[in-house]
């Protein structure tokens, strides 16, 4: 196996699409490749749980969800958020893999051990600098346990205020109304 070697000054938001043989799922940090790590079955069911559908047509008009994409922050910062909500004025084409900040209104990142840093850390920091209004960050809680922490964007200082955390109930209203039984799921 072949490494890419990055250039002087790190890779840029349009050298990943353009990187001969990169596995799925390789986000642009910092200019650097990061690579996933195997999914977890709490990440996977977290995944379902929240999956496009339950955005899909639930007073989001206007709105569509996305998973396993990028979204192109800056020049150096491309990220994978695990699921966005996206403006449909950001659909060029059935072949692009990426979507323009300024067309996401919701990321949502589940938190795993390899991603603990970047997930708590790192993107939140560059979401908002971004300007994405809306952030939620899962964490496993226990054996069987999840906490939403619910998060939205302070646009004069560019960073995220928590408004909220859900544990056995997910509803909001923002970015869009939604209602997720969260220990009916998870406690199965």
């Amino acid at each position: 196996m072949t490494w890419p070697v990055p250039p002087p000054g790190g890779f840029t938001s349009g050298d990943l699409d353009l990187i001969p043989g990169l596995p799925m799922h390789v986000e642009l940090i910092d200019g650097a490749l990061v690579f996933p790590a195997p999914q977890s079955l709490f990440h996977s069911r977290m995944l379902s749980l929240l999956s496009p559908p339950r955005f899909d047509g639930r007073g989001n008009e206007g709105l569509f969800s996305a998973q396993r994409m990028t979204v192109w922050l800056t020049e150096r910062q491309r990220p994978e958020p695990d699921i966005m909500l996206v403006r449909f004025e950001a659909l060029e084409s059935p072949d692009q893999t990426w979507f323009p900040a300024e067309m996401v209104e919701l990321v949502v990142e589940v938190v795993s051990p390899d991603s603990e840093i970047r997930d708590r850390e790192r993107k939140p920091r560059l979401y908002a600098e971004a300007g994405i209004p809306h952030f939620w960050l899962v964490e496993r809680e226990g054996q069987r346990g999840a906490a939403v922490y619910v998060y939205e964007l302070d646009p004069v200082n560019r960073r995220y205020t928590n408004v909220s955390v859900h544990r056995e109930r997910l509803r909001v209203n923002a970015p869009c109304d939604l209602d997720i039984d969260l220990a009916a799921v998870l406690h199965r």
